[in-house]
């Protein structure tokens, strides 16, 4: 072969080397090490000097305090930083932790945004950063999260709506927003997250009506959407079958009004928790509610019923608590009152 032929060729090959090599970069657990400098270096107050002390590269980032690694790759798959007293903000590096699937930083004092790179934790399935100090909009790409089975971001200072692409995580089973300040209403497309068993939005200051689909979810467990500015009547319960789910339905101190469905609580046989207090509701009691016989608590206080509490209410054996007080019935007739006692 000529030998300028040979240099040209090594010269194109060794091109293409240092190209390919400025494109595909090779994660290892010395880049995990890495992403967790940058986000020690970015915390602020370390209460109980927890990583200035054991977060050093003396040792391995698996010992870490915190830090979990997977045996088969030696990855760090796990972060739990909860608890512990820390100040500071999360950098861009922590979206190369490629191959964590649980992040954990409640109850710290973590604040700014939450940086985009995150998105890039294709394997997440938990994150929890509640109780907190983030702000701004809840970011929309966590709705590309697919793995995604728990989101917790109660108790920041997030604000804006609730993003709707959230409501692509079709293997969610904890969805929780609680506690913060968010506006506008609660998406149509909630009932797209088939696998839901939690639903916590309470303490924000949500509005509009509850969506007519909310109830077709037939995981759902827990619904706390309490402490909003919610208004409208409760929405009919339709195309849901006798397996209903729900155990706990929380939906006290809104603005809702109008009269509750007749046939509400048919589909709702396993209901233990019933809070509608401190709105607006009128009419009758729906016969359908004593039905419910796993109820353990009702609570329709502080609205506009009216009419004869039905005898039928008897039927609700387990009952310990009852709270029907500043409503328009028609009188309380003498066995509730010794219901009332009993309880």
């Amino acid at each position: 072969m000529d030998s300028g032929c040979f240099i040209l060729s090594f010269t194109v090959a060794t091109l293409f080397y240092v190209l390919a090599g400025s494109v595909i970069e090779v994660k290892n657990i010395t880049t995990d090490q890495s992403a967790l400098l940058a986000l020690k270096a970015h915390i602020t107050v370390d209460a109980q000097n927890l990583l200035s002390t054991n977060w050093s590269t003396a040792t391995s980032v698996c010992n870490w305090i915190g830090v979990t690694c997977g045996a088969r790759h030696h990855r760090v798959t796990a972060l739990n930083l909860s608890n512990m007293g820390l100040t500071g903000t999360i950098p861009p590096h922590m979206g190369n932790l490629s191959f964590l699937s649980r992040l954990s930083f409640k109850n710290n004092n973590f604040h700014d945004s939450l940086p985009t790179e995150l998105a890039r934790l294709r394997r997440i399935r938990y994150i929890s950063l509640s109780y907190n100090s983030f702000s701004g909009e809840i970011p929309s790409w966590l709705g590309d999260l697919s793995q995604l089975q728990n989101l917790r971001l109660y108790g920041n200072n997030f604000i804006g709506g609730i993003p709707t692409s959230l409501c692509n995580l079709s293997r969610l089973e904890i969805f929780n927003l609680g506690n913060n300040s968010l506006r506008g209403s609660i998406p149509e497309s909630i009932s797209n997250l088939h696998n839901l068993k939690e639903l916590y939005l309470q303490y924000n200051e949500l509005s509009g009506s509850i969506p007519s689909t909310i109830f077709n979810m037939s995981s759902l467990q827990l619904m706390s959407i309490f402490n909003n500015w919610l208004s409208g009547s409760m929405p009919p319960i339709i195309n849901i079958n006798t397996s209903s789910s729900l155990q706990h339905l929380d939906v006290n101190t809104n603005n809702m009004s109008g009269h509750l469905p007749l046939d509400m609580f048919y589909n709702l046989p396993q209901l233990e928790v019933l809070f509608l207090y401190e709105n607006m509701f009128s009419g009758r009691i729906p016969p359908s509610l004593f039905q419910c016989k796993q109820l353990v608590y009702l609570a329709l206080d502080d609205n506009n019923f009216q009419g004869s509490i039905p005898e039928e209410i008897r039927n609700l054996t387990r009952l310990q608590g009852l709270y029907l007080g500043h409503n328009n019935f028609d009188g309380m007739p003498s066995f509730l009152s010794y219901l009332i006692k009993l309880l």
